[in-house]
């Protein structure tokens, strides 16, 4: 079976909703859209690209999908991603879209997300998620995620949909590498480690 590697952008106190532009996510009346753009620098996006040449596939949630579709299809070709993300294939997971998707190579993942996104993992080697907050959130419910690509911020914005939320299932992750960026990010990478373990420290 393959790996599902989610990469995620988050602020330091856990606000992983609409980095990249402000009308990007504007759910719950979210006014700090598009905070990861003064921060994204030649660097950094270097490392991103590096890190997403890995995979053989892409799922995203719809609102994510949407926003991709939209422009890398048309995107300049000197951007690294813009090759791969048109060769890849995508998918899509959603219960309100329906076929035919406009972004060439894409196919809808419909009904029960666990069965359609381990039916995925057994065809890719490595299924990547980008963004996609609400479809993480459920994957990480579902116990589905192997491998966390986290860049955190130095920010703290106060209010936004969290990258764990309330119904994660508890999870414990090894530290796999840990990368410090000339704009004060940090690039973790997290693989799952099982379940949690508990003892009491006043013994």
């Amino acid at each position: 079976m393959g790996k599902l590697v989610v990469t995620e952008f988050v602020t330091l106190d856990g606000v992983a909703q609409a980095p990249g532009a402000p009308d990007e996510d504007r759910d719950g009346g979210f006014a700090h859209g598009g905070w990861q753009a003064p921060l994204v620098d030649q660097e950094s996006g270097s490392a991103m690209f590096e890190q997403a040449t890995s995979m053989d596939a892409l799922l995203l949630g719809r609102k994510t999908y949407e926003i991709f579709a939209a422009y890398w299809p048309k995107a300049p070709a000197e951007i690294p991603f813009t090759g791969l993300l048109n060769r890849v294939p995508k998918y899509v997971a959603s219960r309100t879209l329906a076929e035919p998707l406009g972004w060439e190579g894409s196919t809808l993942v419909s009904g029960d997300l666990a069965e359609g996104v381990a039916g995925l993992k057994d065809r890719h080697d490595e299924l990547h998620v980008i963004g996609s907050l609400d479809l993480v959130q459920s994957l990480l419910r579902l116990g589905l995620v192997d491998r966390l690509h986290l860049w955190l911020y130095p920010l703290v914005l106060g209010s936004g949909k969290r990258m764990f939320a309330e119904g994660t299932a508890p999870t414990a992750f090894r530290l796999s590498e840990s990368i410090t960026r000339s704009n004060g990010a940090l690039q973790l990478t997290y693989e799952t480690a099982g379940i949690p373990g508990y003892g009491n420290l006043a013994v």
